[in-house]
C-alpha cells in the first residue's frame, strides 16, 4: 500500500489513545515478488522490540527511506500471513520508478535494514462479534483485509466471512494463494469473490468494473443483507469507497456496521485553502510537543500547513501522505485554533476531542500549540 489513511465512521469503543511514536530500525528477514509490481517484506523483531511492533489487523506503518539525498515516506498496512498472525509483513507496490516501491522490489534484499514506525490506526474489525463480516477491497486494499479475514475466522468459531476483491486481472489478485488456503481451511465459513475488470472470467457478474449493480448483485449472491449481525469493512481507492459506501446506505446499512479506509488519495478532491486562512502579513507561532520535548516555530509565507512550519524545527514530526489520508501527523489542539481542509482520517469524535491534522490544518490564531504525544 502507497498511501494509507485509515479512517472510519464508527466511533471507537474506548476514547483515542496516543499513537507510539519514534522510529526503529529492523533487519528484513526475507523479501518475495507477489506480482510484477508488487513485493512483500518481512521484517525481524528482536525480542526488546516487540511489544513496540504488536499490531492488530487493519494497522499500518510508516517506512522512512532515504534515497539519493532526499527522504521518502510511505504507509503499509501490516499484512502477516494467516500462518504467522503476529509477523511483521509489509506488501509494497512498485508506482514509480525511482520511488521505495522500486527499491524494495529491485534492491533490498535479506539483512538489510529498514527505519520504520510503530504500528497505529484504528481501522480494523469491530470490537462487538458479528454473525457476517463483508469485505471489499479494491487493488491493494486487500493488504489490511485479508488479515482482518484471517483472525475473525480465527477468533469467531462462529461466523462466517465474505471476501470481494476487484482488481485488473488474475496476476493482479495479490495473496490469493494465502486466501485460498484460508478457504480450505474454513471451507464452509470464507468465501472470496474475485471481479476482474480487464479479463474475462465466463461470468458477466465477475467480469468488468465494480460499479452499483455488479457489488449489489454479487452481496446478494452472498447474502450480505442489512442487519444486526452483519459488518462492513472497505479499502481500496476513493471511486470504489464511496461506490460502495452509497451503495450500502441504499441498501439499508446503517451507517455505524460499516467501516472504511482509503487506500490512497488518488480521485479525491484537490487541495483547497481553508477558506480563514491567515493574513499574508500576520505571524502565526506554533508550539510543538513531540516525544516529551517542546520547539516553537513561526508559520512563514511559503508554509502552507502547519506541517511545513513545524518540520523545520523538528524534522522527525510523523507523517506520511501530507493529503490528509493516513493520519500520522495527527496532534490535539491544546491552544488556539486551526481551519482544518477536507481530510479523510479523523472521524467526528477526534475532531470533538480536539485533534486534528497537522498536514491539513493551518492556524486560525496568533498562538497555536499542537500536542504529538496526546
Amino acid at each position: 500500500m502507497t498511501t494509507h489513511r485509515p479512517a472510519s465512521p464508527t466511533p471507537p469503543a474506548e476514547p483515542p489513545v496516543a499513537p507510539p511514536r519514534g522510529w526503529h530500525r529492523l533487519a528484513v528477514a526475507e523479501v518475495d515478488r507477489l506480482t510484477a509490481d508488487t513485493t512483500a517484506v518481512t521484517l525481524r523483531v528482536p525480542p526488546e522490540l516487540r511489544p513496540v511492533f504488536a499490531h492488530r489487523p487493519g494497522q499500518h506503518l510508516v517506512v522512512r527511506h532515504r534515497q539519493e539525498g532526499r527522504e521518502l515516506r510511505r504507509s503499509y498496512s501490516l499484512c502477516p500471513p494467516p500462518t504467522d498472525p503476529a509477523g511483521l509483513r509489509l506488501v509494497v507496490k512498485r508506482n514509480t520508478p525511482d520511488g521505495f516501491g522500486a527499491h524494495a522490489a529491485t534492491r533490498l534484499a535479506s539483512g538489510d535494514t529498514l527505519e520504520l514506525s510503530p504500528p497505529t490506526g484504528n481501522f480494523g474489525l469491530p470490537a462487538a462479534p458479528a454473525d457476517h463480516h463483508v469485505l471489499i477491497a479494491g487493488g491493494c486494499g486487500v493488504t489490511p483485509l485479508a488479515p482482518m479475514a484471517a483472525a475473525a475466522l480465527r477468533e469467531d468459531p462462529g461466523c462466517r466471512v465474505s471476501l470481494v476483491h476487484a482488481v485488473r486481472t488474475a496476476g493482479d489478485a495479490l495473496l490469493a494463494d494465502e486466501l485460498a488456503e484460508l478457504k480450505d481451511a474454513h471451507v464452509d465459513r470464507f468465501t472470496t469473490v474475485h471481479v476482474l475488470s480487464r479479463e474475462q472470467q465466463g461470468s458477466d457478474l465477475l467480469t468488468g468494473r465494480l460499479d452499483p449493480a455488479r457489488l449489489s448483485r454479487v452481496l446478494d449472491l452472498l447474502e450480505a443483507r442489512p442487519g444486526e449481525g452483519t459488518t462492513y469493512s472497505l479499502c481500496g481507492p476513493h471511486g470504489l469507497v464511496a461506490t460502495a459506501r452509497t451503495l450500502l446506505a441504499e441498501r439499508g446499512v446503517p451507517a455505524d456496521a460499516v467501516r472504511w479506509e482509503l487506500f490512497s488519495a488518488d480521485g479525491l478532491p484537490g487541495d483547497p485553502e481553508p477558506a480563514d486562512r491567515a493574513p499574508a502579513d500576520g505571524e502565526r507561532r506554533i508550539t510543538a510537543v513531540l516525544a516529551g520535548r517542546t520547539s516553537r516555530t513561526v508559520m512563514g509565507p511559503e508554509d502552507r500547513v502547519a506541517l511545513d512550519a513545524v518540520l523545520r524545527v523538528r524534522p522527525e514530526v510523523p507523517y506520511s501522505c501530507r493529503e490528509g489520508v493516513c493520519g500520522n501527523c495527527r496532534a490535539k489542539v491544546v491552544r488556539g485554533a486551526v481551519a482544518l481542509a477536507p481530510q479523510h482520517a479523523l472521524d467526528p469524535r477526534d475532531r470533538a476531542a480536539g485533534y486534528t491534522l497537522a498536514c491539513r490544518a493551518r492556524p486560525r490564531t496568533d498562538d497555536l500549540t499542537l500536542d504529538f504525544d496526546a
